[in-house]
């Protein structure tokens, strides 16, 4: 990915790892596009950041994707990066009854949207220079944690996604990347529940650091091991992982 020049759409671009890595690629010479749902975070932005293009919009609905896409493309025309960087984690007892509205939310922000987002924005992206589809990930795409069950397994699915975008893009002028963290001391939907994880500042400037040496899978600490890992292996840390966390509850 050639990282300035580039105008760059971000899901999920208002906090976290998609804020953080917006501002590193502001910094290296980027016109920024980011959307949430957030209005009192995208006003924050624009007063810090007036140049960056937001957009308040629920990429969990299907016609709000179709609106991101229209209004992005027709407000800037040489959008080439779309960053599919929103996501929810939650931890629901698969054993209670909850609504599936909470359940289905998880699975369209993480998954749903991504693989829409990229399908609506394809044709867009094959005639611009140096085009990119870029997928969040996570360690957790090859080793679920229980305890985040419909998380685990919308990462998993969308590492799958990636790879065979990856191959059907293969003879189009377009790179697919996966970017997959471990755990990032950010909210995620949740306050306070990552903060054992890698410092946000550190995690960001690594993927830049992939970035910079074209990695098309990057990966950092638990989850060059998870990625990495032989079936063997990989069953030894899920059992290790989860045992670990039910004690710890």
């Amino acid at each position: 990915m050639q990282l300035n020049g580039n105008t760059i759409l971000i899901t999920g671009g208002t906090s976290g790892i998609g804020l953080a890595l917006a501002k590193r690629f502001s910094d290296l010479g980027n016109q920024i596009i980011v959307c949430g749902t957030n209005k009192k975070k995208l006003e924050e932005i624009k007063r810090f950041f007036p140049n960056w293009g937001t957009y308040c919009i629920d990429i969990s609905h299907p016609e709000e994707r179709k609106r991101l896409f229209n209004e992005t493309t027709k407000d800037y025309p040489e959008l080439n990066v779309l960053f599919n960087n929103a996501g929810i984690q939650r931890y629901p007892k698969l054993n209670e009854e909850e609504p599936w509205s909470l359940v289905g939310k998880e699975i369209d922000v993480n998954l749903g949207a991504p693989i829409h987002l990229s399908m609506l924005f394809a044709k867009h992206l094959f005639g611009k220079k140096n085009a990119t589809i870029l997928n969040t990930t996570s360690g957790l795409s090859h080793i679920p944690l229980a305890y985040a069950p419909i998380y685990s397994a919308t990462k998993a699915a969308l590492h799958s996604f990636t790879l065979t975008l990856r191959f059907q893009f293969r003879n189009y002028p377009i790179e697919v990347i996966e970017v997959s963290p471990p755990m990032v001391d950010t909210d995620l939907g949740i306050p306070n529940t990552h903060t054992a994880g890698l410092n946000l500042d550190d995690y960001a400037d690594s993927v830049i650091e992939g970035l910079k040496k074209g990695e098309l899978e990057i990966t950092t600490g638990f989850s060059t091991v998870t990625a990495n890992a032989s079936r063997e292996q990989k069953n030894e840390i899920f059992l290790s992982m989860n045992l670990a966390r039910s004690t710890s509850n």
